[in-house]
């Protein structure tokens, strides 16, 4: 038994998002802001319902915020027919989980709304909403509450008067109720029929017999001050836990045993430590001998014993313990959220006189917290054989368990199998939406080699891109190694610009902007669908690449075509000279349809040499070189990537010929023009397709 997919709506960012899960690991990820965390809170919320559970006025999903106050202020009231369409309005989560033959139905069978074996699906539905009763009441107690604003209002000017959301952030909870059912499902169709359901909490049917859903927050409480004992403090709560669910029972007794001949022991003691003040007691009269004496004996409760009276430590040598507070801040956190970890497993194993649940799913939130890379990548090499036995006792009850890992953290998802990441990715200004990354397999179905490629090469090298707003995909080491600095340039001149006209640059520097430079060789056009996939916007920046007729390289003046495959792929048939008149308008590109069309509001923008000063170069170094001929010039001598340097001395060789002829290693003339760069980069140029490339990136 499991679940397959949850449905989330109107909460916070998930405005409508459905997101699949695996059998056991589901990694999710995206950028900041995207939703990962209210994943998380939803399911507590619903899952595990208590007082500080409560949905507030802000939990609402935006534009759900939006239509609820348009329906409040409107003169017309809906009626109840009408009202019904909507199925309830507010905070929803669905719960669609998948059973076997041989599952144990005694508890989910108390929600299945079909008998048909065929149909083996469960929906569970949990929303925080508003019935056509409460919204015919909330309409009538608003406007009284307006007209009552309004009254204050007239009686003193500055009176702000408080409008529908102020009311509704007070007074939502009297509306809004939470509901539990399960609803009927369609697997033909996959389709779920919400007219037709079970109502939960009438039935009084509790599902924590099905569903146990526990998590450990990336707010842990480890710090590596003097005072921190929360490894120390874990280490009872696992003992406790494991007391009720493990059967270690001959352990447990000699602990019993032992703590029992030293109660004997301490009562001896007390005896003397004590006898004083017991005597004085006797004094005051009122005690009868022999019937009301009292003593102090030692009663050493094997439970209460370890709080307090455990103590972590790490070995520093052979002769020295070190207090876990000195170890590093990772270390302490990797440690914690294992042994959290240990006692959730050991709490979805429950008493022995119970059952576990026939679905536990556990959350991690951010396990890269305070964590260095290698830490990271050992997490996640090994958080999958930590869990991979699920709630096993040795009574014979047995549950797999599920578990949700989110991250920031391109050291997990590198280290991560492919078709476990669900990507979350922005989707209107107040929407989220999910994709599974093995979907990603049916984008490429006609070019599996490319695809491989492409799982290999982003979970290898580039997995940080995943978490980027905006990308740069570039071809090879030179670019790599210069657009860093080429941006901080494009920033050092744009703000001089502005201060000069003394007006604000309306777009962050590109340095200050979350952009992933990915190095891709001449297969940018491979990673196309992957880029639309993502749906960021993106630069490549390649280039022109002409040849002649007889097919060689050649100055661009001379050529006749091009031998630029991305350039191709983007581009279709249009000529060299067609590609030699475009402007950046003409470089953007949309997908529609399946196909890379231009369109001057596109996504991605594709650029090479352009003509600068009356000519037009080749790659970049012929770029560069036209442009900064004096700058090479002056420091040649010093350039450890170049070789036949009297040439730049020579008037009639051009650029194309000084790149042809003296570049010897082109990471070395890239290191070389860093070395020589001022401390304000301002003595030598950026090549002009380079530059109006990230001058279109820096902008929202």
């Amino acid at each position: 038994m499991k679940i397959f997919k949850i449905q989330i709506e109107n909460y916070r960012l998930l405005k409508k998002i459905s997101i699949d899960l695996e059998d056991e690991l589901s990694l999710v990820i995206g950028k900041n802001n995207t939703g990962k965390t209210s994943i998380l809170t939803i399911l507590d919320k619903f899952l595990n319902q208590s007082e500080k559970h409560r949905f507030s006025f802000d939990d609402f999903n935006t534009d759900f915020k939006k239509e609820l106050k348009t329906l409040i202020e409107d003169a017309n009231d809906l009626s109840e027919d009408d009202f019904s369409k909507f199925h309830g309005l507010g905070i929803k989560l669905k719960i669609f989980i998948e059973y076997g033959a041989g599952d144990n139905l005694s508890n989910v069978e108390r929600v299945m709304m079909d008998l048909d074996p065929a149909n083996n699906v469960v929906v569970l539905g949990f929303d925080y909403t508003l019935n056509f009763g409460d919204y015919t009441k909330v309409k009538g107690e608003y406007a009284v509450f307006k007209k009552d604003e309004e009254a204050k209002k007239a009686k003193d000017a500055k009176y702000q008067p408080k409008r529908v959301y102020d009311f509704l952030k007070l007074n939502h909870h009297i509306y809004f109720k939470i509901n539990k059912k399960t609803i009927g499902f369609d697997k033909t169709t996959k389709l779920e029929n919400e007219a037709n359901f079970i109502d939960l909490i009438k039935e009084k049917i509790n599902i924590k017999d099905i569903i146990n859903f526990k998590y450990v927050s990336a707010k842990r409480e480890v710090t590596n001050s003097d005072s921190d004992k929360t490894l120390s403090a874990q280490t009872s709560k696992i003992y406790d836990r494991t007391e009720i669910s493990d059967d270690q029972n001959e352990v447990i007794e000699v602990f019993k045993g032992k703590l029992s001949e030293a109660d004997v022991s301490l009562s001896e003691v007390y005896k003397t430590l004590f006898g004083g003040a017991i005597e004085k007691v006797k004094k005051f009269g009122g005690i009868k001998i022999s019937e009301s004496e009292i003593e102090i004996i030692s009663t050493l409760q094997h439970q209460r014993l370890l709080e307090g009276n455990t103590t972590v430590v790490y070995r520093h040598d052979t002769d020295n313990l070190l207090p876990e507070h000195y170890n590093g801040l990772g270390y302490m956190n990797l440690i914690s959220m294992i042994f959290e970890i240990e006692i959730l497993l050991q709490e979805f194993k429950k008493e022995r006189e119970s059952r576990p649940a026939d679905i536990n799913l556990l959350f991690i939130e951010e396990p890269e917290a305070h964590t260095h890379p290698q830490m990271q990548y050992v997490f996640i090499k090994n958080i999958k054989d930590l869990l991979k036995e699920g709630i096993k006792r040795k009574d014979g009850e047995d549950r797999k368990l599920q578990y949700i890992i989110s991250t920031h953290s391109s050291h997990i998802v590198a280290d991560s199998d492919f078709d476990d990441i669900k990507y979350l990715k922005k989707d209107g200004a107040n929407g989220v939406a999910a994709k599974n990354l093995k979907d990603l397999q049916e984008e490429y179905a006609s070019e599996a080699v490319q695809y491989q490629f492409l799982k290999q090469y982003l979970t290898i090298s580039r997995a940080e891109v995943f978490f980027a707003e905006k990308a740069v995909l570039i071809e090879g080491d030179t670019e790599r190694i210069l657009v860093p600095t080429i941006m901080k340039k494009v920033d050092i001149e744009e703000s001089e610009k502005h201060m000069a006209a003394k007006t604000v640059d309306p777009h962050p520097p590109l340095l200050s902007q979350n952009i992933s430079v990915i190095e891709v060789g001449a297969y940018s056009q491979i990673f196309e669908k992957f880029i639309d996939f993502l749906g960021i916007k993106s630069l490549i920046v390649t280039d022109l690449d002409s040849i002649g007729a007889d097919g060689r390289a050649c100055r661009v003046a001379a050529g006749t075509d091009y031998s630029n495959d991305a350039l191709r792929f983007f581009f279709g048939t249009a000529t060299l000279g067609t590609l030699k008149s475009l402007t950046i308008s003409g470089k953007k590109f949309k997908k529609a349809s399946n196909t890379w069309t231009q369109d001057p509001n596109g996504d991605i923008c594709v650029v090479y040499q352009i003509e600068e000063n009356g000519y037009n170069a080749r790659s970049f170094e012929d770029s560069f070189i036209h442009l900064n001929r004096a700058f090479v010039s002056t420091n040649k001598a010093s350039f450890k990537g170049l070789q036949n340097k009297k040439d730049f001395d020579d008037a009639t060789k051009d650029a194309y010929a000084l790149a042809d002829n003296c570049i010897k290693k082109k990471t070395h003339f890239a290191l070389d023009i860093l070395f020589h760069s001022s401390e304000k980069l301002d003595n030598w140029q950026i090549p002009s397709y380079i530059k109006e490339g990230l001058l279109w990136l820096k902008q929202d």
